[in-house]
This record gives structure tokens, C-alpha cells and sequence, in this order.
């Protein structure tokens, strides 16, 4: 079997990886900050690490995934203001978009989905040994900041000229420019807007909140431990985002904070970077509103490779669109077929190969894409000579659902109403959040619900997948 490789963003190569106890990899997403629903350059990321944990399971490892939730940073509370709410009331619904948004792309859940401000007891105390350290100060205007220049390897992740650094000079916003690196804010002081929607809390620096750096490395290390295997997030994020998480994770602890940083690429919109404040922002619930299934969304956002800027248009999606129906026409053919032929076993054993190479090499998932569609087109040819060997059409039947497990790319059914199929999607998102809170009895009387319309729900490893079939 050859070895699992992945592009490190640190080393700016292709590193053999393995986790570090050799059986489970520990594994770090950003997630959405809360405050607008993600956009589908947002969600591009999410689907990169979704096809990085299923890879790596079908590589033998298992995987312990944290993608956080950002719910208090400077957007929020700004939008808090604005809207005179609480924190809270401008991200619970934002939060019911993203998991409503993130179960119809089929992004397998994460084992865990830490919001901030439950963890502003261990960021008060990272922050404090960083104080103890002599790392963090308190200045005149009754922030917390983060002293760069006593940690000599800031800026090592970006490339970022130490000649830039405004050592003494304090930048307060959460994001800012490559040229303003300076010392940035860990704990901040409460402001009367700040207190006013609920995001302050009492710390031995007086009230004020946590930065929103902090907050990743304060998760991150409570629930993955000092050292992860993998740290994941767009592009974008590297500077200053995941390098200020490594100043702070890695001057508390002495040790390296992550062993892998894998990046992805921009998602374009006819050619400019998908951004809210450019205004070509498309959103899960546009490309539903459109009859996108996420089948076609997935193969669009794998057919260019993670590292790779990947242009989003309406040609695009429409090729996309048709692959996956092919892919779900041999998906029904191949469940309904009675027997295959020799050849379907050797056809299905070198797609295995051609498909974890594949995979392997990087995540190349369009390589892996493109050897799915040659064995699609061989294995129909085969399937043509209508057969009767079972054991070649079980080999076929193994190869492409493992292959699917990854990829997920089978499309729903067509010919379902979609008011009928937002409905189910309700249904099916009221039915998880029942059985989250172990309210069984919900949960079943929404299945029993959904069978008197006529609707099938199977439970899979990778969600509840459901079907019309009257």
C-alpha cells in the first residue's frame, strides 16, 4: 500500500503523512464565523477537509475532527450592535443555516463543534501562561496583547518578512493586512457594545472578551491536545489567522502546535474571489433554489484539485450536473443487474488502485474522479454481455461504494417535488436534533411522519439518505 502524502503549507512540500500515534489523526477546521450564512467559497473548504477525513478513514486510520464555531469576534458583535441583539440571537439561526447547508452537501459531521463562548475558561488560562511567560502584557488601554517580538519564529507559516514587524505596535481588529503585522489583541477590553449584547466576561484583566485567535488555540489544544496532527482552512486564513494560533499555542506550551497545515485555494466566481464584500456571493440555499443537487456541487468542487483555484460557473456546474446523473444511472444500473462477467473483477480490482493512488497522492481527487468515470464506462460494457457471474458483479458492487464513500457523489432521485424535498429536509434536521438530545420518541414519530408521505429514511455513516417510493 503506498504511503499517504499531503502538501505541507509550513514546508511547502508533499510530506509523507501519518498520525502521530499511528491510528488516529487529530484534526483542526476552522469553521464558519457566525454572523451570515457561509458562502459556497466557505463551504469549498469545509468539502476539501470532508474529503480529507473520509480519504484518510479509507486509508485504515480513524480520525478525531474539531471544526470550531465562531460565535463572538468583532463581525458579530458589530452586527449585534446594528441589529440591537445579543450575540447570541444573531448566531443561534446562523448556526441552524450552517447545518442545514452543511447535511444537504453531505459533509459527514465533525466529533466535535466548539463554540467560542464556551470556552472562554480556557482562554482566560492560555492567556494567562502566556502573561507568566513574559509573552502577553496588559497595555494602557486595558487589552491583553501578544508581544511578537518574543517569540522568534513569528511568521515562519506565511513567509512573512521579520523586517515588517512593528514590534511595541498593537493592532486591535481581529483581521488586518500582511504590512500591519504587529502585536495582536488576545483578550480585549469590554466596550459598552460589548456588554450591551452579551459579549463580555470577567477575567483578572477586568471584562472584556477573547481575540479572535485566541479562540482557535484554546480549542483546539482543550480538545486535540498541545500537538495536532493536521490544521486545516482556506487560504486566506494563513496570515494572520493560523500564524498568530501558532505564536500563541506554541510560546504556552514549548511545543509545535500542528505537524501538518493544509490550505485550500479560492473558489472563483467568473474570475473574481467569492467574497461577501464583492457581492458575488452564492450560497447553498441559491444552488437549491436552482435544482443544484449537492451530488453535482460535490464533483464540481473535486474535479479541480484542493490547491488549485477553482472557477464557479454556470457551464461548470452544468457538466457537473450531468456527470453525476451518469454516475447515478450506473449506480441503478449496477444495483439492479444479476450477474456480471469475469473481467468486472479486474476492472473493479485496478479502479481500487488507480483510485487510493489517487487519493493518496495529495488528495487528487480529480484523478480520482476521472478513474470512477473509466471504470463507469468499461464496467457498463461488461455489463452489456448480461453475464451471470455473481462474483464479478460483487467486486464491481464493492469497488464503486467504496469509491462513493469518499467521493459521495451519487445524486437523489429526480422527480421529487421540491417544496416536498425541503420539507424532508426539515423533517430529517428535526429528526437529528431529537436524536442529539436523545428524544427518541420524537424521533420516530417524525420517521413515522415521513413513511405516510411515502418517504424511506436510511441511516448511513454518512447522514440519513431518503427516498420517495410512492
Amino acid at each position: 500500500m503506498p504511503e499517504f502524502r499531503l502538501y505541507n503549507s509550513m514546508s511547502r512540500s508533499v510530506e509523507p503523512f501519518a498520525p502521530a500515534d499511528g491510528e488516529t489523526v487529530r484534526m483542526y477546521a476552522c469553521g464558519p464565523t457566525v454572523y451570515n450564512p457561509a458562502h459556497l467559497g466557505n463551504f469549498r473548504t469545509f468539502l476539501f477537509s470532508d474529503l480529507l477525513r473520509r480519504a484518510l478513514r479509507l486509508a485504515g486510520f480513524k480520525v478525531q475532527q474539531v471544526m470550531n464555531l465562531t460565535d463572538v469576534d468583532d463581525k458579530i458583535i458589530k452586527r449585534a450592535t446594528e441589529q440591537k441583539k445579543s450575540v447570541r440571537e444573531v448566531t443561534e439561526p446562523v448556526i441552524g443555516m450552517f447545518n442545514v447547508d452543511r447535511d444537504y452537501l453531505r459533509i459527514e459531521p465533525a466529533e466535535h463543534y466548539p463554540r467560542a463562548t464556551d470556552f472562554i475558561v480556557e482562554m482566560v488560562d492560555l492567556v494567562r501562561r502566556l502573561e507568566q511567560k513574559g509573552i502577553a502584557y496588559q497595555a494602557d488601554d486595558k487589552s491583553v496583547y501578544f508581544a511578537i517580538d518574543k517569540f522568534p519564529g513569528y511568521g515562519r507559516l506565511s513567509r512573512l518578512d521579520t523586517r515588517e514587524l512593528k514590534a511595541g505596535a498593537r493592532v486591535a481588529q481581529d483581521d488586518y493586512a500582511k504590512e500591519n503585522a504587529q502585536d495582536f489583541a488576545l483578550w480585549k477590553a469590554a466596550t459598552p457594545d460589548d456588554e450591551a449584547c452579551g459579549a463580555a466576561w470577567d477575567s483578572p484583566w477586568g471584562r472584556g472578551r477573547p481575540g479572535w485567535h485566541l479562540e482557535c488555540s484554546a480549542m483546539a489544544m482543550s480538545l486535540l491536545g498541545d500537538t495536532i496532527d493536521i490544521h486545516t482552512g482556506g487560504i486566506d486564513l494563513q496570515f494572520p489567522h493560523h500564524e498568530d494560533e501558532i505564536a500563541q499555542s506554541e510560546a504556552a506550551t514549548g511545543k509545535p502546535f500542528a505537524r501538518f497545515w493544509c490550505h485550500g485555494a479560492f473558489l472563483l466566481t467568473d474570475g473574481s474571489k467569492m467574497a461577501k464584500r464583492v457581492g458575488n456571493v452564492a450560497t447553498v440555499q441559491d444552488l437549491r433554489a436552482q435544482n443544484v443537487s449537492a451530488a453535482a456541487v460535490r464533483h464540481l468542487m473535486f474535479s479541480t484539485h484542493y490547491r488549485k483555484q477553482l472557477n464557479l460557473s454556470g457551464a461548470a456546474l452544468e457538466a457537473s450536473m450531468e456527470a453525476v446523473r451518469r454516475v447515478g444511472d450506473f449506480a441503478e444500473r449496477l444495483a439492479s443487474a444479476t450477474g456480471g462477467t469475469p473481467k468486472l473483477a479486474e476492472l473493479a480490482e485496478t479502479f481500487r488502485g488507480e483510485f487510493d493512488e489517487a487519493l493518496r497522492d495529495d488528495l487528487n481527487a480529480p484523478r480520482a474522479q476521472a478513474a470512477l468515470f473509466v471504470f463507469i464506462n468499461h464496467a457498463n460494457a461488461e455489463l452489456d454481455k448480461r453475464g451471470s457471474d455473481a462474483a464479478g458483479l460483487a467486486a464491481a458492487r464493492d469497488a464503486f461504494a467504496r469509491a462513493d464513500g469518499v467521493l459521495d457523489i451519487v445524486p437523489e432521485q429526480e422527480g421529487v417535488d421540491a417544496g416536498l424535498a425541503a420539507w424532508v429536509d426539515q423533517q430529517l434536521a428535526a429528526r437529528k436534533a431529537a436524536r442529539g438530545r436523545r428524544d427518541f420518541a420524537a424521533a420516530d414519530q417524525i420517521r413515522k411522519s415521513l413513511e405516510e408521505k411515502g418517504i424511506v429514511v436510511e441511516d448511513t455513516p454518512q447522514g440519513a439518505r431518503w427516498k420517495k417510493v410512492r
